[in-house]
């Protein structure tokens, strides 16, 4: 029981530790993206894609990170767990099951602001394909990208 106790109260001294963070939920991936939002209206895009590119901890938790991408063109302007698809316009690109979602993306960063769009993804932290629902917001001529997956 002791130490039963002890890993317990470890997890909680040590949250940020991913043995011991509870799945991301729906409110971190907004919380997440209106961080960048913030950073976006402060610091500039510029300061937005250093951060991510460097796996700022706000910005990458586990199976929750946040993307940039360029809402005309749809070019991906920072990934923290793909970088070699930085630069590229993948917008036409489908998930595992044909879904073009990048596009549902870009429409609806254009059409609404932001909202959520769902897919199939591979999980960075177990490397398979699994649905997922991310929340996108648009600041400015960019979409801030962050989600969840959904076992």
């Amino acid at each position: 029981m002791k130490l039963l106790l002890t890993a317990t109260a470890l997890c909680f001294t040590f949250a940020a530790d991913a043995a011991c963070a509870a799945e991301p939920t729906e409110k971190d991936a907004i919380a997440m993206v209106e961080r960048g939002v913030a950073l976006i209206k402060s610091k500039g895009k510029e300061e937005m894609v250093k951060r991510i590119n460097a796996k700022d901890k706000d910005f990458v938790q586990g199976e929750l990170y946040i993307d940039m991408r360029d809402l005309q063109t749809g070019i991906v302007l920072a990934h923290p767990i793909n970088p070699s698809i930085v630069g590229k316009d993948l917008t036409d690109v489908p998930d595992a099951s044909g879904k073009k979602y990048r596009r549902e993306i870009i429409n609806l960063g254009q059409s609404k602001g932001k909202g959520w769009v769902d897919y199939q993804y591979k999980n960075p932290t177990n490397g398979k394909i699994e649905p997922k629902t991310t929340y996108i917001q648009r600041v400015d001529d960019v979409v801030l990208e962050a989600g969840i997956y959904k076992n």
